[in-house]
């Protein structure tokens, strides 16, 4: 056939690094290209029995749906084929060429240079046929789309450019020839390839074929040579179990063929924490394979993360990523799910809709749930390292999934008081075990920072008397708070807003003290209102300080600034609000101000004392300058 067809293209240019990072990265772990691609034709496989569904000529022709892998050891060449849905010319284009995943440029920025490091990272990114080049030199894909007449050939050395023409192929599926480099031709070899697909492949339920080893010649055999010579049909034998692995007992199946077959569904090269196998009969029937990863995908929080179950149905593939069937606070869940109730036609449309996928969803978020919840009561190590992955998403449970508050929220863990460093090491249950005789709240303080959390003054007086507080630093805190209230009859108290009410755990003597305090300032505080009225709500003595001259407090019914941050992020304009001004009567600088003659002095200390109090709640200065220019000026002073 003539070349008039044939083009020649350049990789997108995330191809390019990517191709660069494996070969160098992965070198070390070269053999799960065979992984890899046998995955790739297994979901070939599955693609074409279901477009199969509606167009029956598909299931009529070469219905043996198979993967051959052969090997030629004189060209140091392997071969990959399968008879599933194929490629066309724009198939191979876009899926050869591109990274069409949403996040890619990010997750190239986090790209180390260190080879170790990048190998971690790129298991969570997948890598799927291009890891054919950690081995080949040059890579040849022969492929033809179920329903069309034309195939095409694709051909690269991985360099920065591809070939793609048009070819004959006798019938549908993908051929992918690997030309191994010299060092890579230990994989060349009968052996080597049945043992790489046994470890690795062996529950792919598709069968994995390889030509059938042939026995050594009899005595009786060898008599008659030139017959034994002659020219055999090649037979192919199954290497594989070739059975879906959800379809087998529990006890039948080892921990190896869980992790296997949780790295073919994720194509995540590190092993899941947990798993769940389970089988339901009654109303509802279905069985599901459940995992959870051991590290967070590079997109989690990116809005065009595909995520969801592998759908079955009666164990014929439906769709890749079924989000239906789990809330959106377990997004990083993978699995499959077989259903039996379900109809071989269904839609997202009607997915969305169905009453059955609804009682599904709550079956299998319940499962979820109770994984986690074993986890953490006898797993606390790997519970730790779950959290640290996925704790952010956990945290939009209760806004999302009213039903399961109260399971959720013994879930979370919070960084607090009591816990070393930034750790969120806290559970609410803990806290409440925590909490003095009298105490009737759970308190708590936001800020944009730990640091900021650890270090406001709005916590002196809780050291003082030794009360625990949660320390909400990540971005949801707030919003995770507000949906919650309370927890086990305890309601939650932001210690930045509102008055401080420590109930029980006030003396008698500290309220006569404040009030005693409030009587005695009444003149200074007019002063401090006279000069801040424009930027407080109002000046009042606080009995929340012990060390710091002043803090500010937000409104009872105003927004927090985590909260404010997320809406304005979202594009939404929020009202102007303004705090209330607290201050310490017995700080040196707060007795020093009431006895201030001088009334524009008075006002630059008022001014300074404000802006230091609103840095250290985490706002920003409306004009950081005129601040510098006072505190240096107050520097300057005090100096002479």
């Amino acid at each position: 056939m003539s070349n008039q067809n044939k083009e020649t293209l350049g990789f997108q240019t995330e191809v390019k690094q990517l191709l660069d990072l494996m070969i160098h990265s992965l070198y070390s772990n070269k053999e799960i290209f065979l992984r890899e691609l046998i995955s790739n034709a297994s979901d070939a496989a599955d693609k074409l029995r279901f477009e199969a569904l509606h167009n029956k000529e598909f299931a009529k022709q070469d219905p043996n749906l198979a993967i051959k892998i052969s090997f030629d050891k004189d060209a140091n060449t392997i071969q990959i084929a399968d008879n599933g849905i194929g490629m066309s010319r724009n198939d191979a284009i876009k899926h050869l060429g591109t990274i069409a995943k949403s996040g890619t440029s990010d997750f190239l920025k986090r790209l180390t240079g260190d080879q170790k490091k990048d190998s971690q990272l790129i298991g969570k990114f997948g890598v799927g046929f291009y890891s054919s080049f950690i081995v080949a030199d040059k890579v040849t894909v022969e492929t033809l789309k179920a329903g069309e007449t034309e195939a095409v050939k694709w051909e690269s050395d991985g360099s920065g450019e591809f070939t793609i023409e048009t070819i004959s192929k006798p019938s549908r599926g993908t051929t992918i020839t690997l030309h191994l480099k010299p060092e890579a031709n230990e994989f060349a070899d009968d052996w080597r390839l049945r043992s790489i697909i046994r470890k690795y492949s062996d529950h792919i339920s598709l069968p994995i074929l390889m030509h059938k080893v042939e026995t050594p010649i009899s005595e009786e055999d060898e008599k008659n040579k030139e017959e034994a010579k002659a020219p055999k049909e090649i037979e192919w034998e199954t290497v594989n179990t070739a059975k879906a692995l959800w379809t087998r007992s529990r006890q039948n199946i080892s921990d190896e063929e869980y992790k296997e077959f949780y790295k073919h569904i994720s194509h995540d090269f590190s092993e899941p924490l947990s798993w769940s196998h389970n089988s339901v009969e009654g109303k509802l029937e279905y069985t599901s394979m459940l995992f959870i990863p051991s590290k967070a995908p590079f997109d989690m929080y990116n809005r065009e993360m595909q995520k969801g179950l592998k759908l079955y149905i009666k164990r014929v593939f439906i769709m890749d990523k079924a989000e239906e069937f789990l809330p959106m606070y377990l997004r990083f869940i993978k699995g499959i799910v077989d259903s039996s109730d379900l109809p071989l036609n269904i839609s997202r449309e009607i997915l969305q809709k169905d009453h059955v996928v609804s009682n599904m969803k709550s079956a299998l978020t319940k499962r979820v749930l109770d994984m986690l919840t074993k986890m953490a009561a006898n797993d606390k190590d790997n519970y730790a390292k779950f959290w640290a992955e996925f704790g952010q998403v956990l945290k939009e449970g209760p806004a999302e999934d009213f039903a399961n508050k109260e399971k959720i929220a013994k879930l979370l863990r919070f960084c607090s008081t009591k816990s070393k460093g930034a750790a969120q090491d806290q559970s609410l249950e803990e806290y409440i075990a925590h909490m003095k005789a009298d105490q009737e709240k759970i308190y708590y303080i936001t800020a944009e920072t730990h640091k900021a959390a650890a270090n406001s003054p709005h916590l002196e007086v809780f050291k003082k008397k030794n009360i625990e507080v949660l320390l909400l630093s990540d971005r949801v805190d707030e919003w995770l708070i507000s949906s919650l209230r309370d927890f086990n009859g305890k309601a939650f108290a932001d210690i930045g807003r509102g008055e401080l009410d420590l109930g029980k755990l006030d003396s008698e003597e500290d309220k006569q003290a404040k009030e005693s305090s409030a009587k005695e300032k009444e003149s200074l505080l007019k002063r401090i209102t006279e000069v801040l009225k424009d930027q407080v709500e109002k000046v009042q003595i606080t009995h929340r300080l012990t060390e710091s001259p002043g803090c500010l407090v937000i409104n009872e019914n105003d927004m927090g600034i985590q909260m404010r941050r997320i809406m304005e992020a979202s594009g939404q304009s929020m009202p102007e609000t303004k705090p209330i001004f607290e201050i310490n009567p017995n700080h040196p600088l707060i007795t020093r101000l009431d006895k201030e003659p001088d009334e524009d002095r008075f006002a630059e200390l008022c001014h300074i004392i404000f802006d230091q109090s609103n840095l250290a709640a985490g706002g920003k200065l409306d004009d950081p300058g005129s601040y510098v220019k006072r505190l240096n000026k107050l520097i300057v002073e005090m100096a002479d």
